[in-house]
């Protein structure tokens, strides 16, 4: 097996970036121990080792792959060692978050220090894939994630993660903001991937979080027809809120119908599937033009169904997407700081503490879910 570097000459966690050893220190995390079983609780706190640092969190986003974990799974979580990490559940919950350096292991660059302003990138890959091998370290083949997968969480009072893993932040970027780096970074890829262009029309199905991202990285990018397709009235105000030109109810509208009228009868160049429902692809599909392209975001829960010919007879395109690719966290950050991603901050709706992670987050996730976008648990580091 060869030995394989990241791009800025890192080693992979296969090779230098084992799990941190733990100390005999205690500390608080929310752990997720299985299906509708989440606690707060005392665990070790881990220790900082070569070609890692040491992270308080500050802001850390309850994402929808963490409540989908919650309801029915574990199905992203291991149940049997991850191939990367060696761990199961239970495990700590939190992979959109932003901290403070505590400490540096050795090895870490000397453009490192204690006290910078961090976000962390999650993703966990092997290094020697073959997908690995081509930069795309998101389709790793043994993938996780920091917070899913192992290795610690954001939902905790400290976390240790390889150098690689962490992008200092600018310093007009508030750690809270940073901590909507993750979600933002997914829309961004999406669009980043597909074949986008600015004269383009584009469809979004799903007003929730990720349809949001995709929103902005359009705006960002200067899109001047973003139709969006959303039953919640909160989530069709968020919406428009956040830049969509058109916004339609697929439980009163004729979405195909409509969508055409709106593109001069052709119907869109490309279409993002952001809520993951076969009635939604099953329009989305027939409301994209000759040579669009349906783009999935979504992860389904279900098998999902759909005919060829739909694609074949107007020669359209199906593009999956997964999470996002180095570079595109600094992308990301320097939008927001420049302001192209302007609207971000409007994604935070709701403050929790981190002994409220179960009831006032995953609970009015639950209960309360369209009138929330992302609620953000407060850290340590903050208080």
């Amino acid at each position: 097996m060869t030995t394989a570097t990241t791009q800025d000459g890192s080693l992979p966690h296969s090779t230098e970036n084992k799990p941190a050893p733990e100390t005999s220190q205690q500390m608080k995390a929310v752990r997720f121990h299985g299906k509708e079983d989440l606690r707060f609780e005392d665990i070790q706190e881990p220790k900082c080792g070569a070609g890692q640092i040491k992270v308080v969190p500050a802001w850390c986003g309850i994402c929808g792959s963490d409540l989908h974990e919650f309801i029915g799974g574990p199905s992203l979580c291991p149940t049997t060692p991850h191939p990367i990490t060696g761990e199961t559940v239970p495990l700590t919950f939190g992979h959109e978050f932003s901290g403070i350096i505590e400490e540096l292991g050795e090895g870490v660059a000397e453009k490192w220090k204690v006290g910078d302003r961090v976000v962390v990138q999650p993703i966990i890959y092997d290094g020697d894939c073959g997908a690995c091998q081509d930069g795309l370290i998101n389709c790793c083949y043994n993938n996780g994630f920091v917070g899913l997968s192992g290795w610690g969480g954001g939902l905790s009072e400290h976390v240790v993660v390889p150098e690689y893993a962490v992008y200092q932040l600018p310093d007009n970027v508030g750690l809270d903001v940073a901590a909507l780096v993750e979600p933002l970074a997914v829309g961004w890829h999406a669009v980043n991937i597909s074949p986008f262009k600015i004269t383009d029309s584009v469809l979004i199905l799903g007003g929730g979080p990720i349809g949001l991202a995709v929103i902005q990285a359009l705006r960002a990018r200067g899109c001047n027809k973003i139709i969006v397709s959303e039953i919640s009235s909160m989530r069709k105000q968020y919406a428009k809120d956040f830049g969509a030109h058109h916004v339609i109810d697929p439980t009163k509208d004729d979405i195909v119908a409509k969508v055409r009228e709106l593109c001069d009868g052709t119907g869109v160049h490309v279409a993002f599937d952001c809520a993951g429902v076969q009635p939604g692809m099953d329009q989305a599909v027939l409301a994209i033009r000759a040579r669009g392209t349906l783009v999935n975001i979504a992860i389904w829960e279900k098998t999902a169904t759909f005919t060829p010919n739909d694609f074949n007879f107007k020669e359209r395109g199906y593009l999956g997407v997964a999470t996002y690719v180095k570079g595109d966290f600094e992308e990301v950050i320097n939008a927001i700081s420049d302001g192209r991603l302007d609207n971000a901050h409007k994604m935070i709706t709701k403050r929790i503490e981190l002994d409220q992670v179960l009831e006032e987050g995953f609970r009015t996730l639950i209960n309360d879910k369209d009138n929330q976008v992302k609620i953000l648990v407060k850290g340590s580091s903050e208080k």
